[in-house]
């Protein structure tokens, strides 16, 4: 039962909650601007993060190990949430830049093998290019090739592919120098990186106007208890029990997740095409996830 709970359970709760991530942001960008709603979102999340410290009498690093932890917060999250925010307010449909993200897995195993000396087998590799598959022909019915959500801006593109190598670069420098810190201490100076970077961004490119209206309210409340809080904790400690490659491989199943998340909330339709992407997306991360045992 306790094998079945960390294999299963925490993924899947991981999978969901970072899946609503899209639908935070869809609900948040139109009252805020990117950097400025960020900014917020780490600011308010550190308070949340600096009483659960307190009480938990958290252990911090030092000084070289913060470090370390800094620079992976400015990957994973300030890059990450950055590029993904501003690929969406630049007119990027949030399911393009979910596939331009999905193919997290393949550069971080890609990376991981470079940089970490990980093994990833033949195997993987074919769990891999399954999800990469399976994540297209759900996006692919989704939103059309032809259709004119299917159409975006260089700079869209390019904040796009801004996130994805943050999130994939982060997660394999998290694996090799930040694994062993606390988990509270290690996402509050992670967090307080970012907030730095969005701060820079806010000041720099943005009028920091910012609506105050109840939707704004509630999907900032959301992305601060679920988001950077929930799955933010539950990614730092999946990086820590697993190689990152296989951690990474969890990101193809966010779009099928977000996609019935789209059908329950706005009545987004699921076809035929988009059911088999998820069913192969699903068996290409299992390839991944699972270890073959030895004969």
């Amino acid at each position: 039962m306790r094998s079945l709970f960390y294999s299963f359970f925490v993924p899947a709760l991981f999978v969901w909650l970072w899946s609503t991530g899209f639908i935070g942001a869809k609900y948040g960008l139109p009252f805020a601007e990117p950097f400025t709603l960020l900014l917020i979102r780490m600011l308010l999340t550190l308070v949340v993060l600096g009483a659960l410290a307190w009480v938990m009498k958290t252990r911090w690093p030092g000084w070289r190990g913060a470090g370390h932890l800094a620079v992976t917060g400015m990957l994973v999250h300030g890059c990450y949430l950055g590029g993904v925010y501003y690929a969406i307010q630049d007119g990027m449909a949030s399911g393009i830049v979910s596939l331009i993200v999905g193919l997290q897995p393949l550069v971080t195993a890609a990376a991981a093998v470079a940089f970490l000396k990980e093994s990833v087998s033949g195997r993987q590799w074919a769990g891999l290019a399954l999800g990469l598959i399976g994540v297209a022909l759900v996006l692919l019915e989704k939103f059309g090739v032809s259709g004119s959500d299917s159409m975006f801006s260089p700079w869209s593109l390019l904040w796009a592919v801004f996130a994805l190598a943050g999130i994939s670069m982060g997660t394999v420098y998290q694996k090799r120098y930040g694994a062993s810190a606390d988990l509270v201490a290690g996402t509050l100076i992670q967090f307080s990186a970012a907030a730095v970077l969005f701060a820079i961004g806010a000041f720099a490119l943005e009028t920091r106007e910012v609506e105050w209206s109840l939707q704004l309210q509630l999907s900032m409340a959301w992305l601060v208890i679920g988001l950077s809080t929930g799955a933010v904790l539950l990614l730092m400690w999946l990086i820590r029990q697993g190689a990152a490659s296989q951690v990474a491989s969890l990101f193809y199943l966010v779009p099928p997740v977000t996609a019935l998340e789209a059908y329950l909330l706005f009545d987004e339709r699921l076809g035929g095409l988009a059911m088999t992407g998820g069913l192969i997306a699903i068996v290409g991360v299992a390839l991944v996830v699972t270890q073959k045992k030895p004969a």
